[in-house]
């Protein structure tokens, strides 16, 4: 007993030394770059110019609803008025109805390019919610040090601070030994069709690409347990969607008369499986990543559980899952969103459906949702298939690659007190047309916020600090010329 007893410590002992010694090992992935060479930005200058942009209502086709085709071509002839170096040495190609693909050809034609992106069209406003902004949502208004509009973070901010970069760098005579395509589209909120279009021509030609830069993660404060400093988290991969329909078909009659179960009860039952065993939750790819690049920096004990995910992981999934914002990271989602069933309350249904909503994580597949469905269903009566839009998870960008390191390294000049670290974007973005052009697509915004302003991004009182924005355009021009010496 005394034998087994030592033998137990010992076991105990060695684990605690492996435990220890891997976390004092866990070191930091962060870089320390050279200084940013100077680059000045007229901060006012360039949010009049954002303002002006902010005040064309550019919404995408949608839903029988037309484009604003009018304030897309306002648009063109803004950017083309104010950025006339832009529009005078880079070839620009218009693409579908208003989106367009800039060129910026570099000296060295055997260097893969570069692509940039970010898309001119914007969410509409909920019909009735405009008097509730503290200022009118299309006014492009610059008070309180904001520049306040839809848009202003998702994503005309983006676009516009490109444009800057790249006007500023022309002036100066900068001239990219790689070159630069910029990719900007005017329906990424209604699916992409124009970002899908323009990588399709991209293909036809025969391009690669160096890396892909699009929207995506920002500069967030507090939103990671145990780091105090903003972390900047770039989207690697994103996830996929598919939404299922669920048919049952009954007889139809007199409520008064009722079977044991009609065709409402028979979905329902479904639907209740499926929300009762969601498919499995992992932690890997980008959510997996972003802990070895964020654990180093935490205290600890924090450090030791994220240094020895071998032993903790399960523990990890578990308090991830618990969550909806932290399951998301960590499975294919599960959300049911319709329900229809008989037209009145006193008529059997002769038909119910419902429709479930996945959001597939990088490694599972559309077909796999199905497969899902199916088993964990089991019901014959239940007919299964798909509705609308489909789309499969990106594949993980790599973070061992020289376009990441430019990427970080640049984040790290511009905002030398941010941390940066790789994530798994829940929401769609245009950069997932470009995935097959390019094994290092990542997705950030230079854009630093708080934790309540999230809730501006599609929601009420969309805004960008001035300071914020200028400080936006130094990380575009410091970015490009990292990624074209």
């Amino acid at each position: 007993m005394k034998r087994l007893f030592l033998m137990m410590l010992l076991g105990i002992c060695l684990l605690a030394a492996v435990l220890v010694t891997r976390a004092v090992g866990f070191s930091s992935r962060q870089v320390t770059p050279e200084a940013a060479a100077p680059f000045s930005v007229d901060a006012d200058a360039a949010a009049v110019r954002l303002a002006g942009a902010l005040r064309l209502k550019t919404l995408a086709a949608s839903e029988g609803r037309p484009a604003e085709d009018a304030a897309f071509a306002a648009l063109h002839d803004y950017l083309r008025e104010h950025f006339p170096r832009v529009h005078a040495e880079l070839r620009r190609e218009p693409q579908g109805a208003h989106s367009v693909l800039y060129t910026w050809p570099g000296t060295d034609a055997s260097l893969r390019p570069v692509l940039l992106m970010g898309h001119l069209d914007v969410v509409p406003v909920e019909p009735g919610t405009e008097g509730t902004w503290t200022r009118p949502p299309f006014s492009g208004d610059i008070a309180d040090g904001y520049v306040w509009g839809r848009g202003a973070l998702d994503d005309k901010g983006s676009v516009l601070a490109i444009l800057e970069a790249v006007e500023a760098l022309l002036a100066a005579g900068h001239r990219p030994k790689r070159t630069v395509l910029f990719a900007f589209g005017a329906d990424e909120e209604v699916g992409g069709l124009g970002a899908e279009a323009m990588a399709k021509l991209l293909r036809e030609r025969g391009v690669t690409l160096e890396s892909v830069l699009d929207e995506g993660g920002m500069m967030l404060t507090g939103t990671v347990p145990g780091v105090k400093a903003p972390v900047a988290v770039v989207g690697v991969a994103e996830k996929g969607m598919v939404s299922v329909e669920l048919v049952a078909e009954g007889e139809g009659g007199h409520s008064s008369m009722p079977p044991r179960q009609t065709a409402v009860g028979v979905l329902s039952r479904a639907v209740s499986r499926l929300e009762e065993e969601p498919m499995p939750a992992e932690l890997r790819g980008g959510s997996r990543a972003l802990f070895d690049f964020v654990g180093p920096e935490m205290p600890f004990g924090m450090r030791l559980v994220f240094a020895n995910l071998w032993l903790f992981e399960p523990l990890v999934v578990r308090q991830l899952a618990a969550r909806p914002s932290t399951n998301a990271a960590v499975r294919t989602t599960t959300a049911a969103t319709m329900f229809e069933g008989s037209v009145k309350d006193n008529v059997l249904p002769a038909r119910a459906r419902a429709v479930v909503n996945f959001r597939t994580l990088p490694g599972d597949t559309v077909q796999g949702v199905l497969e899902h469905v199916r088993r964990v269903v089991d019901d014959p009566r239940v007919k299964v298939g798909t509705l609308g839009f489909i789309s499969e998870a990106s594949p993980v960008s790599r973070t061992d690659t020289e376009a990441w390191s430019v990427l970080q390294r640049s984040i790290r000049q511009v905002f030398p007190e941010t941390l940066v670290a790789p994530y798994l974007m829940v929401g769609a973005t245009d950069a997932r047309h470009f995935a097959g052009l390019s094994d290092s697509v990542y997705r950030f915004m230079p854009l630093h916020l708080e934790r309540e302003d999230l809730a501006r991004l599609h929601g009420r009182d969309e805004r960008v600090s001035i300071q914020g924005y200028a400080k936006a355009v130094r990380f575009y021009a410091q970015y490009l010329r990292n990624a074209t010496h």
